[in-house]
């Protein structure tokens, strides 16, 4: 209910700048409304929408792959920390812009450099995060596994998982909040689709209802995804942590 009521506090807002700033500046939810509607009848919603989403969920993917086989192995290995490490920080320190255009300038304009811009920009922040879980890792829980001879399955999924849950479900939900922010500016600059592209073509156009008309509704995807299943995916990943003594 709150929520709810916290939604209707915003539409009445809304409504009220839109009556006071007037269309030109700030249009009405209804117009903005009526454009998503002409948006979604066209088929052109749908499309980009998906596309984007697509984008997200294959950078995203990459990224946590990647970035978590590479942190765990820093985390584990100290020499290879010291011999990686003042190259992660170079990558966190480098601007999101910087990594896009890079992309696009030596491998072209393409959907391979688009995915590569995506999961560059995030990979780094997971390789963190997943260094951090596995020097976590208790010494004496594989102390134990080893006296119980435990088959590495069984070690990965008994032993070192439930402890490393907590990391992989904070560099997912940080993950997501930085990977779609990515994907736009990388439509953007480079691709001929995509809710980035259209916002893009808004902006030429000072197309105001046609902007918040593609902004909006992938906003609203992103906190539904991070309402309903990063957040009780965390939950769950940090049962351990309030059980495990």
């Amino acid at each position: 209910m709150i929520r709810l009521f916290s939604l209707g506090l915003f539409l009445l807002a809304w409504q009220f700048g839109a009556m006071t700033l007037g269309p030109h500046h700030l249009p009405a939810p209804a117009q903005v409304a009526a454009t998503f509607a002409d948006e979604w009848r066209s088929g052109d919603m749908p499309l980009n929408l998906g596309l984007t989403l697509m984008r997200v969920l294959a950078g995203f993917t990459l990224a946590m792959i990647a970035g978590s086989a590479l942190g765990l192995a820093l985390g584990r290995k100290p020499a290879l920390d010291r011999l990686l490490d003042p190259w992660l920080v170079i990558a966190l320190n480098t601007p999101a812009l910087v990594v896009i255009i890079l992309a696009y300038v030596w491998g072209g304009l393409n959907e391979i450099s688009a995915l590569a811009a995506i999961a560059l920009n995030k990979f780094p922040n997971a390789v963190v995060t997943l260094r951090e879980g596995a020097r976590a890792l208790d010494p004496a829980l594989d102390e134990m596994a080893e006296v119980f001879a435990f088959s590495r399955w069984r070690r990965w999924r008994d032993v070192l998982l439930p402890q490393l849950a907590p990391y992989f479900a904070a560099a997912a939900r940080g993950g997501l909040a930085l990977v779609w922010k990515i994907v736009l500016v990388v439509e953007l600059l480079g691709r001929p689709n995509g809710v980035g592209f259209k916002m893009g073509m808004a902006f030429q156009l000072f197309d105001l209802p046609l902007l918040l008309a593609y902004a909006l509704p992938f906003v609203a995807l992103m906190v539904v995804a991070e309402t309903f299943v990063l957040r009780p995916a965390e939950r769950s990943a940090n049962w351990w942590r309030r059980h495990g003594d």
